[in-house]
């Protein structure tokens, strides 16, 4: 009994000892992973730490700022403890060879750090002060035409970028106010680890005393930064609004411009299908152009000119001065509206100009706001007068009020009146000269005749005339050698020589194979070893053949 009690005894106090030890055995267990769990978490504060630093150390514009600014409050602290101790080895009469060597030195570490401190003369206040301050907004331009809407946004997309550059200067400021706080957070947490690490501790000065600096900084940087934003945000839309206006603007303009065009080109369409006549045509073109260029500039001046009534005022103010210094001008632009309306000269027609004796004959190839283009041509004027032909006559406007022009293609009356003078003798048979001149003339000058009469019985209409005969015209006069017969034809306006030639060879050649008609020239007799005759003027002109 006594023994089967002593064994359970011994039973229950084994497990007693077996059980203490597996709880002394769990609890070195925990506290090991206890410990390794610490350790890993040391650790990964210590990675964390060093990524804050890395980042910190990458680009970070106001940490390098801080740290000249810190660099240069430091200099300037120790600065001033060397000038105070060089203060007091000077004060000193009687210095050791020591002291000596200590005031030099102190001299020269005081130059050192006065270059330095020279270096660094922009961090010794405000040095945040030009990253804070926003980018200046330069005057905003006023959108006054069509042109000034890409200077308007070119503006605003400056604006834009010198905004976003300002915004992410203000998030950059964040990031190294939030990073700061993690640090100091890591270390922190670090020094509970280890109360005594004096690294950590004055690294958490450090970053608790760059807080104190950017943490202000952070609030003065918001404040501007909503200032700045909202600045923006009006300018904006002010361009915006110009910029719209200045569109709905624009878009009536083009509207108008394009009208005007419809009606241009409409008008040209117009005159083309329903006139034949291709010479007026291009008078009108061009009067068609100048109009249209004219109402499309009067009105873009009235458009865009801001102020008309005070240009209206300076242009009456200078009227007169203008008039008078600009009066040819003015004349060949009046000129030219009376060459227009008027319609005396189209281009194309053939006309006579006389300017100090000498005459020009050719044609219009231009009318143009000051003055007249005329192309010479070969006609009898060059041929008998100035013995020139090809050039081109530049003719002012002005000159249709002082001078004479005569038009020989007037109103689509392209024919003229041509003459050819020949002398029979006295005694030639004039009756059948006469019939040969007005046969000859009137066959080759048929067509223009009939061209003309129908162009006068038109022109009757506008013009009173009386004369309407068309048919060649013979005239006889008496000359001092002979008797002229002058034949007049209609011709050609543009060709007169070429039918002169014509109608002059066949003149002759049908006259020398005639009987009893005789060609007269000036004649003169020639006596030899004789008296002249009583009844014999001398050098009177003598009918009949050279002696």
């Amino acid at each position: 009994m006594k023994s089967g009690l002593i064994t359970k005894f011994l039973l229950i106090f084994a497990l007693t000892l077996l059980l203490g030890a597996t709880e002394k055995k769990e609890t070195k267990i925990e506290e090991s992973n206890k410990s390794i769990q610490k350790n890993t978490y040391y650790e990964n504060l210590v990675l964390l730490k060093n990524k804050i630093n890395k980042e910190l150390s990458e680009n970070n514009i106001w940490s390098k700022i801080y740290s000249n600014y810190h660099t240069y409050q430091e200099l300037k602290k120790q600065q001033k403890k060397i000038e105070n101790r060089i203060a007091v080895l000077k004060k000193k009469k009687k210095k050791s060879k020591k002291e000596e060597k200590e005031l030099e030195s102190l001299i020269a570490t005081n130059k050192t750090i006065t270059g330095k401190l020279l270096l660094l003369k922009e961090y010794e206040k405000d040095p945040f002060k030009k990253f804070l301050t926003p980018p200046m907004i330069p005057e905003v331009p006023s959108v006054g035409n069509p042109f000034a809407i890409i200077s308007a946004v070119s503006y605003r997309e400056k604006l834009r970028s010198e905004q976003k550059e300002y915004d992410n200067r203000y998030i950059s400021l964040q990031n190294i106010v939030k990073k700061y706080k993690e640090k100091e957070k890591i270390l922190i947490k670090l020094l509970e680890f280890d109360p005594n690490n004096k690294e950590y501790l004055n690294v958490l000065l450090d970053v608790q005393e760059q807080l104190k600096t950017f943490e202000p900084l952070l609030e003065i940087f918001n404040t501007t930064e909503n200032v700045y934003t909202k600045k923006i945000d009006e300018i904006e839309l002010h361009l915006k609004n110009e910029i719209k206006r200045e569109a709905q603007k624009a878009m009536v303009i083009g509207a108008i411009i394009l009208f005007f065009l419809f009606i241009l080109f409409f008008s040209k369409y117009l005159v083309r299908r329903y006139m034949s006549d291709n010479e007026r045509f291009y008078t009108i073109n061009k009067a068609l152009n100048i109009s249209f260029f004219t109402m499309l500039i009067i009105t873009l001046l009235f458009a865009y000119i801001e102020n008309v009534s005070y240009l209206v005022t300076i242009l009456g103010f200078a009227s007169a001065g203008i008039a008078i210094a600009m009066k040819d001008w003015f004349m060949s632009l009046l000129g030219w509206f009376t060459i227009v309306l008027g319609g005396a000269i189209h281009v194309g027609d053939r006309v006579r100009f006389v300017r100090d004796g000498v005459e020009y004959v050719g044609d219009i190839v231009d009318i143009s706001l000051l003055r007249m283009t005329i192309h010479e041509d070969i006609t009898l004027t060059t041929y008998m007068v100035n013995r020139r032909a090809g050039r081109i006559v530049f003719i002012p406007n002005n000159f249709i009020f002082t001078d004479m022009i005569s038009n020989y293609s007037h109103a689509g009356l392209k024919t003229v009146w041509d003459g050819i003078d020949f002398v029979v003798t006295f005694d030639s048979d004039l009756h059948k000269a006469s019939l040969i001149a007005k046969e000859i003339s009137k066959k080759y000058s048929k067509g223009y005749t009939d061209i003309t009469r129908k162009q006068l019985n038109k022109l009757r209409s506008q013009y009173g005339i009386r004369n309407t005969n068309v048919e060649p015209r013979i005239f006889t006069h008496i000359e001092p050698y002979g008797m002229k017969i002058s034949v007049w034809y209609l011709t050609n306006s543009f060709a007169t020589m070429t039918l002169r030639s014509t109608i002059s060879v066949e003149i002759i050649s049908r006259i020398q194979v005639e009987e009893g008609i005789e060609l007269a020239f000036p004649t003169q007799s020639i006596y030899m070893d004789k008296n002249v005759p009583k009844s014999i003027p001398k050098d009177e002109p003598i009918q009949g053949t050279l002696l």
